[in-house]
């Protein structure tokens, strides 16, 4: 994406047909501006280091971080892609890799990605999601939904439940309400519902509901636990994800 657009995104609600009225965005302006310019600083920073250091893996790990945040797809490929070179070990662990290949359109990479990393954790679920959502994109909703990667062992909630949205076998609100009904501490709750959240707007999504999908995602995005670093590099990251793809939706909205 051309920053921009990504300016585009990131400067207000987003205008719609006469009609309509706005859609919201989940975050307020002053922190879209404030994440703006943090990614923006981030990968000029991480260039100077890297002229100094290019054989530096983390310097290229940070900076494909940080465009991928920027929304800045394909050079978010290229640096993932370079981690990989300088270290092919890395390849069956970098899920990141598998996200970025998603969002730049090389859906059948990011599929390859995320059947690798099956080869590396066979339990965590959200991988087999990634997959899924890759493989609708190449293959189309019934090949996906016949291929999904299977699981024999326990993963943590609420992510057995989501998978089998995915494999049409439940629906969004048994979810959402399993959640609310379950006896875990608030903080626990608030984090299954980030999840949840994001991944029923991203089903949506793949199948075509747009409107549920801003629902959902917005829901994911203004979720306060996802939002914070503290909550782990991997949930902070998905965080973003959520964001991004809100965005790219409402502005496919605005077009229409």
């Amino acid at each position: 994406m051309h920053a921009s657009v990504c300016v585009l995104l990131i400067a207000g609600w987003t205008a719609v047909g006469p009609d309509a009225p706005p859609d919201p965005h989940p975050l307020p302006a002053d922190e879209r501006e404030r994440i703006q310019q943090q990614y923006q600083s981030a990968v000029e920073e991480l260039t100077r280091r890297i002229a100094r250091d290019p054989e530096r893996i983390e310097l290229y790990s940070r900076r494909g971080d940080a465009y991928f945040f920027l929304a800045d797809f394909k050079k978010a490929v290229a640096d993932y892609d370079r981690m990989v070179a300088l270290d092919p070990n890395l390849e069956t662990s970098h899920w990141r890799r598998g996200i970025a290949y998603f969002y730049a359109g090389e859906h059948a990479k990011a599929a390859r990605q995320f059947e690798v990393y099956h080869t590396f954790d066979n339990v965590d679920r959200e991988n087999g999601i990634w997959r899924f959502l890759s493989q609708v994109k190449a293959d189309g909703l019934a090949k996906a939904r016949e291929g999904l990667l299977k699981y024999e062992k326990d993963d943590r909630e609420p992510f057995p439940a989501v998978y089998r949205l995915f494999a049409g076998q439940t629906a969004p609100g048994e979810i959402l309400d399993a959640i609310r009904e379950a006896k875990i501490d608030p903080a626990e709750r608030e984090k299954r519902v980030f999840y949840a959240q994001l991944y029923i707007g991203l089903n949506d999504a793949v199948e075509d509901q747009p409107e549920e999908a801003l629902r959902h995602l917005r829901e994911a995005v203004a979720n306060r636990w996802g939002a914070r670093p503290d909550s782990g590099y991997g949930p902070h990251y998905m965080w973003h994800v959520g964001r991004l793809h809100y965005e790219l939706l409402a502005r496919r909205r605005a077009a229409n």
